[in-house]
């Protein structure tokens, strides 16, 4: 069946087809759509009026610019921390957060115009820094195209952050993109269990499917940072989980790894909870201990955590790159946030860069400690 005769609810009056206005409270919706191919997902497309996002003054994060071409993930992952915000268009953090979709179908169109005004810096670009830009219905819309072209047309660096292996499909965009201004490209991987992947992130490709993602984006000459968070307490932090991930991440050619714990923000943390009691009843106390009643495990935990990761980094060829995702282990939360590999962020000349072999096993380092008996 087309995609086109799916229309749960056509546009408004004055759209071209005489329609009622639609339902939701969503502005510039079009129509709500549902397909067989995306069973329990529904997809509401918007026009935007805008999709350059400024970061909130004060923050930490190494851009000041972001697109997010749609709202909410059929990702699904339970650890997702944006899950918050998709209570800001009225649908719940949960199971809408998974099959509630806004997809800004004009996003190309709109931020050429953007882009185009006199005011505008060129400033460096992030995309996926809410939402996934390559999740499934970008098979279907295809705006990345667009958006990638804009940002390299108007000499705009920007980078990506995916799980999503569909960004094969436009690595010719991005080299085209980064002759033109700096290209950076993140990967989003955090274990090597595909079980485990398939129950905490199920509407993602495994572990395999993005590891061989890393290595054509670095055999077509373009950088590959990879973001290995989360690691998921008495789940994916054990040393064989540990080692497994970075020495895949090492043998795909990855240039740059950041690890980083769980973090359970309002919204996300009631969801991931409550996944966790039904299927890992036995951890559910330890959970709540772990992370008491804030956003982030506890100190001791995460000194831990930052051991072993600086240790396995350094075992397969990662040492000289950023250990931990948290800048430092205070007890202020304000500052923890992410770090970003080499590669993911916009550098001069990031194209190109030669393929770096896979760092060599170093002597097991004495003294790696166990996780503490507290937890």
């Amino acid at each position: 069946m087309r995609w086109d005769a799916q229309a749960l609810m056509p546009g408004p009056a004055g759209a071209g087809n005489g329609a009622s206005p639609a339902l939701l409270p969503l502005a510039g919706l079009v129509r709500s759509v549902t397909t067989p191919e995306f069973a329990g997902i529904t997809f509401h497309e918007v026009t935007a009026k805008s999709v350059l996002n400024k970061v909130v003054a004060g923050s930490r994060m190494p851009f000041e610019w972001t697109v997010n071409p749609y709202r909410g993930c059929s990702h699904a992952c339970v650890y997702c921390f944006a899950r918050k915000s998709h209570t800001y268009l009225d649908f719940d953090a949960g199971l809408d957060f998974d099959s509630q979709v806004v997809v800004k179908v004009n996003a190309a169109e709109v931020l050429r115009k953007e882009l185009a005004k006199p005011s505008w810096g060129r400033h460096q670009v992030a995309l996926g820094t809410n939402t996934d830009p390559y999740q499934r219905a970008e098979g279907r819309y295809q705006l990345m195209p667009g958006i990638i072209t804009a940002l390299a047309d108007s000499g705009t660096p920007l980078s990506i952050l995916t799980k999503g292996t569909l960004l094969a499909r436009d690595i010719p965009f991005l080299k085209r993109a980064a002759a033109q201004v700096p290209v950076g490209v993140g990967i989003s991987l955090a274990m090597t269990d595909e079980a485990l992947s398939e129950a905490v992130e199920p509407g993602t490709p495994g572990p395999r499917a993005r590891l061989k993602l890393v290595s054509r984006l670095r055999d077509a000459g373009l950088p590959c940072g990879v973001m290995a968070m989360p690691i998921l307490p008495w789940l994916s932090d054990s040393d064989e989980a540990l080692d497994s991930l970075f020495g895949s991440l090492a043998a795909a050619g990855a240039t740059g790894v950041t690890a980083g714990a769980l973090y359970l923000k309002p919204g996300t943390r009631e969801w991931f909870m409550q996944w966790i009691a039904r299927n890992h009843p036995e951890l559910a106390g330890r959970y709540r201990r772990l992370y008491g009643t804030g956003s982030y495990a506890s100190k001791e935990y995460r000194t831990w955590l930052a051991g072993k990761v600086r240790y396995f980094k350094q075992r397969h060829g990662f040492a000289s790159t950023h250990g931990f995702s948290h800048r430092d282990l205070e007890d202020d939360p304000r500052g923890e946030e992410a770090q970003y590999p080499a590669g993911s962020i916009p550098a001069a000349h990031s194209a190109g860069t030669q393929k770096r072999p896979a760092g060599e096993s170093q002597p097991a380092a004495a003294g790696l400690r166990q996780q503490p008996t507290l937890f």
